[in-house]
């Protein structure tokens, strides 16, 4: 009988054998497991993201707006359910968390304290609402659009800056979002997009400072926007929220003295982004006007010096 031998040969590893897999990287299957789950996790929610996405910016749904706050809210979405399920992957499902916790806080606390304090902004920023995209805001000197808010920042569209009246310089400013909690953050059109604007004007002694005023009175009332009839009950509706007083909406002039002459102060409301527009407007009603009234004339630093007195002096 003739011996018939056969021999054994390998199996070819399987897609999924974690034995093989362990043995052929060097890892332990404790730490390649927790590896793998969470590059499936990653590319699963990754899909899942821009599928979603696709379906949500989709060009017949909604405008630019909708779109960017759909990008946000898919992306924060997404964000949280990968940190969410790496805790799972990587924490026994939470069991070890005290421990876990523990060791790494005070590390965490020191080195990645400005990192923590931007996330806690960026969290405050969604809840409280100082401010949100589209509002106009100034944080430690910086004036801006809210354009866009992320985790560790926000961004403005700069304005003022090298120009005047609150003008856009075309610059991009990012700010770290821990800032609103050591800084006062001004919020020019939360509640209702008006503020308050003034310009002084300045006659002469001579000039007849009531004919001036009346003057400007009817430049205001030609010129300055008509804010109690656009805007006048959100204004009183914000004004109860924020427990603050309103007073008259209408525009006025304030009268006072200076050095060189009467200052004429004209106060009006204006809405947050037409300030220089409007002012422009004002001001070429008002030179307009005074340049066909004789009896009032512009002031302007001067010094007199008064030939009588020394004339008597020399005399004595």
């Amino acid at each position: 009988m003739r011996a018939i031998s056969t021999a054994i040969r390998p199996t070819p590893p399987i897609i999924g054998d974690v034995e093989w897999l362990t043995e052929t990287f060097g890892v332990s299957e404790s730490t390649f497991k927790p590896v793998l789950y969470t590059v499936g996790t990653f590319v699963i929610i990754l899909i899942g993201r821009a599928l979603v996405l696709r379906i949500v910016t989709a060009p017949g749904l909604g405008d630019p707006e909708s779109h960017y706050r759909a990008r946000k809210v898919v992306n924060y979405t997404a964000t949280i359910v990968f940190l969410i399920t790496l805790a799972f992957i990587w924490i026994d499902a939470f069991q070890n968390l005290p421990t876990y916790l523990g060791l790494v806080s005070a590390g965490i606390a020191i080195a990645l304290a400005d990192v923590l304090k931007n996330m806690a902004g960026w969290a405050f920023i969604l809840t409280r609402r100082p401010f949100q995209v589209g509002d106009r805001v100034e944080v430690k000197g910086l004036k801006g659009d809210v354009v866009d808010v992320r985790l560790f920042r926000f961004t403005l569209m700069e304005v003022e800056g090298w120009v005047d009246a609150e003008q856009s310089t075309g610059r991009l400013v990012h700010v770290p979002n821990g800032f609103v909690f050591n800084n006062a953050v001004h919020n020019y059109t939360e509640g209702f997009a008006f503020i308050w604007d003034e310009l002084p004007v300045l006659v002469t002694f001579e000039s007849n400072w009531r004919k001036a005023e009346e003057l400007i009175r009817e430049v205001l009332s030609d010129a300055a926007p008509d804010v109690e009839s656009a805007a006048g009950s959100r204004i009183r509706e914000t004004a109860r929220t924020y427990s603050i007083r309103v007073g008259a909406l209408t525009p006025t002039v304030y009268v006072s003295v200076r050095d060189s002459g009467v200052l004429l102060t004209a106060r009006y409301l204006v809405e947050t982004r037409t300030r220089r527009g409007r002012a422009d407007r004002i001001w070429r009603g008002i030179l307009d006007s005074f340049d066909a009234e004789p009896t009032v004339a512009l002031a302007y630093p001067t010094i007199r010096t008064h030939l009588a007195d020394i004339v008597h002096l020399r005399q004595d």
